[in-house]
């Protein structure tokens, strides 16, 4: 029997007379028969590669010959946009044998969750925190609605596993396997990572597991990079190249998208924007128009980044640079997707730091390279975030129950440990307890209950945005920042265009805005990006032996790199020195990344000033500067300060336990 003929009939039929495929590609083949036999998968391939499908096919193949009856399948995703996008794709496939696929996240109302719980679809689009809403909502009878759970498919499982929602997610699948007679098959779904076998064995740490797919990175692509100094040279440059075309630019900040969107519009370029601070509405209009239009551009932030469909496209264009190797191939990945077409990237960096990215980026995807997939170390904020969740779902617990149930969702985690957090909890009344059983306590309810405990459902921290609103219509979300000040008249940039603040109601958290001819300013507060050692000796690379012949340098390129390979020295040691003739310490280009030149800093600035850092290099005195990286760090109150805001739910982590995560994650050892 041909891994196609075993798929329930219905399906075959299906694929081959209504959907008009003569076969499925060589993934969806060959995850058939491993998810078929229960086993926990993880499907690879390149953007666009048909990952959906080659978990979607088998999975309702499965549930036909098995029967599987309710809600049986989750299907979980970063973003809502991307469940959004794949609700049509899923239904016509579901609806072809009988089966019904439903949304629930955040913007889905009250009223269609309502007839979801009543009357339950076979397949549930979601995401981890709308479970997590669902895990510990009164509305919810948990065991009927999660009861018939059979699998979970992950999409953008790489996504997930590289931060603290991944760990979140993972207990969140565990807590489900307690209504369940048998644990879920786990399916994860990936672009390109170098460690699959790992990233598998962390999604499901039990059972039998199945890589299929490839996970090699092909160099077959046309890159090419300009440094063109300035944002508003780069919307020159995007105006006036490929007319005609369609063509999405990646920027990194919601500021730089807003800014670069009216400074083509000011050009005469059809554009649109997404980003994540835009209302749900105006997302949906950009990406709609889009797909629909051919000469036109979209500006994007990673929003875009993660597999939604916006049809065809001619070009991507990054602004500056990604900081690693996996967010370029998923960005390059939208395009070459017609037959004969060829995937290309064109980065258009405004700055020296930036073009020095883009040069490490691009060489080290010139070798083939491309980062492991790798959760965060020491997760203790979310262990404590769970063990008050638990508390909600339960009710009310043994103390050993819960120890037990945490241990489960986090089994790389020493019990020990894990008893010291709860009882942490108990001794600052999160978790409140009485003969050996504890409950939500008075702290939690004081820190958390606002909203049905929303703040407690969702593992990172949202902005405290206000809601900008023309008329009735919704147009996005305002920092705060960029209305403070005294000033006759605040102009604003938001969704691409320009707004004039008529008022600001700050009870309800509304920004009333009217349009403006032009002008204006947006700022999104965020954080400082982290570059790894990898990238940083990719740039080392390029500025000692030039680019790689893979990727195409413009005149203004090779001249920048030319200049930069004068200015900043090399030799063959580990480390570089360039001596300041301003007064300043000297800098020492180390190429090692953030976390280790933090370190390096660190143990610089001992009895002295504070010294500055970056990823490349070290402004220290020389003889202060350490040879190598310490082998134990001890922070100080005031550096456990200084992270303290960085960490939500840092308040119910014991110091001991704070300072790991904070030291695992923020600065390297030998």
């Amino acid at each position: 029997m041909s891994e196609f003929e075993q798929l329930h009939p219905s399906l075959q039929y299906h694929v081959v007379n209504t959907l008009g495929w003569s076969t499925l590609r060589p993934t969806q083949l060959a995850a058939i028969a491993p998810i078929h036999a229960g086993s926990h998968c993880l499907l690879l391939a390149p953007t666009a590669g048909g990952k959906t499908e080659a978990a979607a096919i088998p999975i309702l193949s499965r549930m036909l010959v098995e029967a599987w009856p309710g809600t049986s399948v989750l299907y979980v995703c970063p973003i809502k946009a991307l469940l959004n996008n794949l609700e049509p794709r899923l239904s016509h496939y579901a609806g072809l044998v009988g089966r019904r696929v439903e949304v629930w996240h955040g913007d889905i109302s009250q009223s269609r969750k309502n007839r979801a719980l009543k009357d339950a679809p076979d397949i549930l689009l979601t995401t981890p925190e709308s479970v997590e809403a669902m895990l510990i909502s009164a509305r919810v009878d948990r065991p009927a609605w999660f009861g018939n759970l059979q699998a979970v498919i992950v999409d953008e499982l790489h996504a997930f596993a590289g931060d603290d929602r991944g760990w979140h997610l993972r207990s969140v699948l565990h807590r489900l396997d307690q209504y369940l007679e048998r644990p879920l098959q786990r399916i994860g779904l990936s672009a390109t990572v170098s460690n699959p076998n790992e990233l598998l064995a962390w999604l499901a740490p039990d059972g039998r597991r199945s890589v299929v797919g490839n996970a090699s990175v092909s160099t077959d692509a046309d890159v090419t990079i300009d440094h063109v100094g300035s944002l508003e040279n780069a919307a020159t440059v995007i105006a006036r190249l490929h007319r005609g075309e369609k063509r999405l630019v990646f920027c990194d900040s919601r500021s730089s998208t807003e800014q670069l969107s009216s400074m083509l519009r000011g050009h005469g370029t059809r554009t649109f924007v997404s980003h994540a601070s835009l209302s749900v509405s105006e997302r949906r209009q950009a990406e709609a128009a889009f797909t629909e239009e051919r000469d036109c551009v979209i500006v994007a932030t990673s929003t875009l980044e993660l597999g939604i469909d916006v049809g065809d496209l001619d070009r991507v264009i990054q602004i500056d640079s990604p900081s690693s190797v996996s967010s370029f191939l998923q960005r390059m990945g939208r395009t070459g997707r017609r037959a004969g077409g060829r995937r290309n990237c064109l980065f258009l960096t405004t700055s020296d730091n930036a073009f020095l990215l883009a040069l490490g980026v691009t060489q080290k995807w010139s070798e083939a390279w491309v980062e492991a997939a790798v959760p965060p170390a020491e997760p203790w904020h979310i262990v404590a975030q769970q063990a008050l969740v638990l508390s909600l779902e339960r009710g009310e617990l043994a103390t050993r129950d819960l120890v037990e149930l945490l241990h489960g969702s986090f089994p790389e985690l020493q019990t020990e440990d894990i008893e010291a957090l709860v009882e942490h909890l108990v001794g600052q009344q999160f978790l409140d307890r009485a003969e050996g059983v504890v409950r939500v306590g008075p702290q939690t309810e004081r820190s958390y209950a606002r909203g049905h405990y929303r703040d407690l459902l969702a593992s990172f921290s949202g902005s405290q945005l206000l809601t900008g609103r023309h008329g009735a219509a919704e147009v996005g979300y305002i920092d705060p920042t960029v209305l403070t000040g005294e000033r006759d008249e605040r102009l604003l940039l938001l969704a691409g265009r320009s707004w004039r603040v008529t008022d600001i109601d700050w009870s309800k958290r509304i920004v009333w805005l009217e349009p403006a001819a032009g002008g204006g300013k947006a700022r999104w507060m965020g954080g400082a990006r982290s570059l790894g050692r990898e990238v940083c000796q990719g740039i080392r690379s390029v500025l000692a032996d030039g680019a790689s012949p893979t990727v195409t340098l413009s005149r203004r390129a090779r001249a920048a790199l030319e200049t930069l390979s004068e200015e900043i020295p090399m030799s063959s040691g580990t480390h570089s020195v360039m001596s300041r003739t301003d007064g300043a310490p000297a800098q020492t280009w180390t190429f090692a990344g953030t976390r280790a030149n933090r370190s390096l800093a660190r143990q610089a600035s001992i009895g002295t000033a504070k010294v500055r850092f970056d990823a490349l290099s070290v402004q220290a005195p020389v003889a202060a500067l350490p040879a190598t990286l310490p082998e134990r760090i001890d922070l100080t109150g005031d550096e456990l300060a200084a992270f303290h805001e960085s960490i939500k739910f840092a308040d119910c982590v014991p110091r001991q336990l704070l300072s790991r995560t904070i030291v695992a994650r923020n600065f390297e050892m030998a």
